[in-house]
């Protein structure tokens, strides 16, 4: 393990570490805060912590970038390692760095799908908190599940002025345990899944051709999220998943592909070799592309299914250990009572090919029904929002329901 990564375990884990370390933290840039000038044209952007270029404030950004209200604005990105992402230098700046927290004092917004205060707590009041989350929850977080040494929770305050949610399902959820008012949730669903039902078939076929999809194949993509019960030695999250990928070739590989996308926390335990029936996409940069190209969707206990409902696509839950998870981790309610579901891979495979499988798409449209409400508009309502907050000029539509 490296020092780096040894040393945040135990922060995030020692509860007297990270309280020493939230208390002279916090102190320390609320004393600087007092040296430096704000800039009311400079907006901060991360993702997932600085682990990534993607999801929804990615979305917001290249937006931004083409928007004339902001073009005089200071669009700055956020990375633990910038030196893996290709943008010009002067928009990206390296995480827990002396630039950082200065750079983040001085902002007047933050848009993030995560945090930006880094466990601490030193947002200014001018500072406008915007964030997108990256998720519905349907494993229990924050104050609704019990984790021994989660020091964070005890710490850290949730100052965001707004949090986007796609249903009220997740509004009552994220207000709960992240203590939000209400009146600061906002309704309009996550910017990064308006491409999902705003895309043409030309562009699913010019997808299709740039991933190196043979024409008329279908498309599984298999999903699946991490078991923090599960570590390697280096205590990063791994997947053990009981499926004999020669098992699914012979019976998939005619007329099938398998695209298999972890959960970034455990995509580097995966031994996953590609061939001409699966491809490992766990490195792909953006999700979007493989749900927009695959014909149906095959996870567990992931997010990813109220997202992918919106497309109105078969979907199927492959919950080979539901008893242990949902003991160990917690979940809001049983996805298998909404998904197609089974436990066992043969089972598995013989509702994949079901050919047009009705019964699984409908339980797709019912489950987007009573969960995700708010679809299609968030980005442009995201813009205007911000804008708002920023004095210009903005011209909300009406919400797409």
């Amino acid at each position: 393990m490296s020092i780096k990564r040894r040393l945040f375990y135990i922060v995030k884990y020692s509860f007297i570490v990270y309280s020493v370390y939230y208390i002279v933290g916090t102190l320390v840039l609320r004393l600087l805060k007092f040296f430096v000038k704000p800039d009311d044209k400079l907006i901060l952007f991360s993702s997932f912590g600085g682990r990534k270029f993607d999801d929804s404030p990615k979305v917001l950004y290249e937006l931004m970038l083409k928007d004339k209200r902001f073009g005089d604005y200071k669009l700055i990105w956020a990375f633990t390692n910038p030196d893996e992402v290709e943008l010009s230098e002067d928009r990206k700046i390296k995480c827990d760095t002396l630039n950082y927290y200065v750079t983040a004092l001085k902002a007047r917004a933050w848009i993030t799908n995560s945090s930006i205060e880094r466990g601490l707590s030193f947002k200014g009041k001018n500072t406008f908190y915007f964030n997108t989350w990256h998720g519905t929850p349907l494993k229990k977080m924050g104050a609704d599940i019990s984790i021994d040494n989660q020091s964070f929770k005890s710490k850290a305050k949730n100052c965001y002025d707004v949090f986007l949610v796609q249903g009220e399902y997740e509004a009552d959820i994220f207000s709960r345990v992240f203590t939000i008012e209400r009146e600061k949730i906002r309704l309009i669903g996550l910017p990064r899944n308006d491409i999902l039902i705003q895309y043409t078939n030309k562009y699913q076929l010019e997808l299709r051709e740039k991933l190196g999809i043979p024409v008329g194949k279908k498309v599984i993509l298999y999903a699946p999220t991490f078991r923090e019960y599960e570590k390697t030695e280096d205590l990063e999250c791994k997947l053990t998943v009981p499926m004999n990928l020669e098992y699914w070739k012979e019976r998939l590989g005619m007329d099938y592909i398998l695209l298999f996308r972890a959960h970034y926390e455990v995509a580097k335990s995966m031994e996953i070799t590609d061939d001409d029936f699966v491809r490992e996409m766990s490195a792909y940069p953006q999700l979007e592309d493989l749900m927009i190209v695959s014909d149906m969707l095959v996870s567990d206990y992931s997010s990813i299914f109220f997202d992918y409902s919106v497309m109105h696509k078969p979907m199927y839950c492959f919950a080979y250990d539901y008893e242990r998870y949902a003991s160990e981790r917690g979940m809001y309610f049983d996805i298998r009572d909404y998904i197609s579901a089974t436990d066992n891979e043969v089972d598995l495979l013989s509702m994949l090919t079901k050919g047009n499988d009705f019964e699984a798409q409908e339980k797709s449209n019912v489950f987007q029904k009573k969960y995700v409400t708010a679809y299609g508009l968030a980005t442009k309502l995201s813009i205007d929002i911000i804008a708002k907050e920023m004095g210009l000029f903005v011209s909300v539509p009406k919400q797409h329901i």
